[in-house]
């Protein structure tokens, strides 16, 4: 009868099968209540005294290795059906993923950033639905001024107080002076918006980096360096003017300009064909615009900035419609893969 067990087992270790009928089948064969385990193990009493111990040690090899192949082959069975109800064809080519793209916007905005944290700036945020005293009174523009007529403002009237969205990120370096006392100096991107009709030149939403440092002595000059580095930095342009303007926060205030040359038709057309480009206005902080962020103005002085960033975008990536920003043309925004 030993023998027998032993064809049994060698029976037992050389099934497989990927059906899960057969597998069963064979469980019952060996394991079932009627199986063959069972019949040996009902043998046992007639098994002369000096065999019981190898017969009992060989049924028992004979039951472990029967369970031992059932659980294997029926893992392996369920392991597969899973993965093709799931996954599909394991063995088929993958899909390539498709890269993305950071936006033009967000490329330049993260260049400014970064090119102004070097010299320490650091990066302020505020609410896009602004009060009036931030956006307008607080930087010298009371009720009735007539410099407010400058920028068509979208208005939310709700009594008793007047709420807009915001026309440019200055409001939030007024919440940065009330919040944090000199020295001072903060960079503020966002986005802003201005009841403009929208062309290729203009539109009703747009980005803006406003800069501003205040401490004691600060002076036009240290503006005209800070954005001189700045320019050298983004644009590799080492070239600028600042031609006199009104801001009726800054006093006195200045428009920027770089030096873009004259080597292509683009740029004889960009330019209007003086070679110089427009990119940011600027000046040094209006004592009226400390004193209302409870900042001494005959101990502290400051210059301020803005950018607008779709402008600089134009300029660098050479794009004549700002619409093309938020049009979500994947053929254009592909185009700013390599600028991840």
């Amino acid at each position: 009868m030993i023998e027998e067990i032993k064809s049994h087992i060698a029976e037992v270790e050389s099934f497989s099968s990927d059906d899960f009928e057969l597998v069963e089948e064979f469980r019952i064969k060996y394991l079932g209540k009627k199986g063959i385990l069972n019949k040996f193990f009902s043998s046992f009493k007639k098994i002369p005294n000096e065999e019981k111990k190898e017969f009992g040690q060989m049924v028992n090899t004979l039951k472990t290795k029967a369970q031992e192949k059932v659980e294997t082959l029926k893992n392996a069975i369920e392991a597969q059906l899973e993965d093709k109800g799931v996954y599909g064809d394991l063995l088929r080519p993958g899909q390539a993923i498709e890269v993305g793209a950071r936006h033009p916007i967000s490329v330049v905005k993260n260049q400014i950033i970064e090119i102004f944290s070097n010299i320490g700036f650091n990066v302020s945020e505020g609410p896009e639905i602004e009060d009036d005293w931030h956006n307008f009174t607080a930087l010298n523009l009371p009720e009735h001024h007539p410099a407010r007529d400058m920028q068509d403002t979208f208005f939310v009237q709700t009594n008793p107080e007047k709420y807009l969205l915001r026309t440019h990120t200055s409001g939030v370096q007024v919440r940065y002076m009330e919040e944090n006392k000199p020295p001072i100096r903060t960079i503020s991107p966002g986005r802003v918006y201005r009841n403009e009709d929208i062309s290729a030149r203009s539109h009703c939403l747009f980005h803006q980096v406003e800069g501003l440092y205040v401490d004691k002595g600060v002076s036009f000059a240290d503006l005209k360096q800070t954005l001189l580095y700045f320019t050298k930095q983004l644009f590799g342009n080492s070239k600028i003017r600042l031609r006199p303007s009104y801001f009726p926060f800054t006093e006195p205030s200045a428009e920027v300009d770089i030096y873009w040359g004259l080597e292509t038709e683009i740029d004889h057309r960009i330019t209007k064909g003086t070679g110089w480009l427009e990119i940011m206005g600027c000046g040094m902080v209006d004592p009226n615009v400390l004193e209302n962020c409870k900042i001494d103005p005959e101990e502290y002085s400051g210059f301020a900035f803005g950018m607008g960033i779709e402008r600089i975008a134009m300029l660098l990536y050479q794009i004549e419609d700002i619409r093309m920003f938020y049009e979500n043309d994947l053929r254009f925004l592909n185009q700013f893969k390599s600028a991840l």
